[in-house]
């Protein structure tokens, strides 16, 4: 699933692939806002980490689950 997440002040949007599940990222996304924590820590399916700090979140955008196709559409 692909998340978009974007940053107050910053003209560029962090973009990565992971594989969790939405109600996974949005639990945990919601949580450190809920708790009132001052970074949320996401990863992606290579392995790479991302510290963003809940109180620059400007939007966060997850894709669908949809699985990716393989082969030629007839």
């Amino acid at each position: 699933m692909e998340i978009r997440i974007g940053i107050i002040n910053t003209g560029r949007e962090l973009s990565f692939e992971t594989s969790a599940s939405a109600d996974e990222v949005r639990t945990q996304i919601a949580g450190a806002l809920d708790q009132g924590a001052s970074h949320v820590e996401l990863s992606d399916t290579k392995g790479n980490s991302y510290i963003v700090p809940t109180a620059n979140l400007g939007y966060v955008e997850l894709g669908t689950e949809e699985s990716r196709r393989v082969g030629f559409v007839a």
